[in-house]
């Protein structure tokens, strides 16, 4: 029995379980490398292309992206570049606008100045006239006093006035002119 004792190993394993084992390795492989590696190597395959998939379609979301900040620079640019143009011609514009009221204002302040002036001079012409008619009728009364007839004919009258007036411009246009 010490022999049957000795026989017995327990770290080295029968010959029978090692070609149970083998052949349950083999099948274990042949059914990993049949059935399982290619379903692995299919599962790997469409990861990588949705991973270069979703790679690519970022660099085209990217481009688009790049390309739509570029037109909306563009754009900007542009905007900005109008809105100046229509301030400078808003600007010019109301220059214009200033002007043409300022010379509309000039002009109406001619216009009003002159119709003052033709009002005072036929105011004046009317005053004149007037003063004429009033000095005429004092001159009249105070030259029929002295010389004690009566001046009442009219034509005589205006003739006299006249006469005595021009006499008067006269006098006034020659001292006028000395001094």
């Amino acid at each position: 029995m010490i022999l049957a004792a000795e026989e017995y190993n327990p770290v080295m394993p029968h010959l029978a379980e090692v070609i149970i084992g083998l052949i349950a390795f083999l099948l274990l492989l042949w059914v990993l490398r049949k059935f399982v590696v290619p379903r692995f190597e299919k599962l790997y395959e469409e990861r990588a292309a949705k991973i270069e998939g979703g790679i690519e379609k970022a660099e085209k979301a990217q481009a688009e992206a790049e390309k739509a900040l570029e037109q909306y620079k563009a754009q900007l640019a542009e905007a900005r570049t109008e809105a100046a143009k229509i301030r400078d011609d808003a600007r010019l514009e109301a220059e214009q606008i200033k002007a043409e009221l300022r010379a509309e204002a000039e002009q109406e302040s001619a216009r009003i100045v002159a119709q003052g002036e033709a009002q005072l001079q036929a105011q004046r012409a009317q005053i004149v006239a007037e003063l004429r008619a009033e000095l005429g009728q004092n001159s009249v009364a105070l030259a029929s006093r002295i010389v004690g007839e009566s001046l009442e004919d009219e034509a005589r009258r205006r003739g006299t006035v006249d006469r005595f007036l021009a006499e008067l411009d006269a006098g006034a246009n020659g001292a006028g002119a000395r001094n």
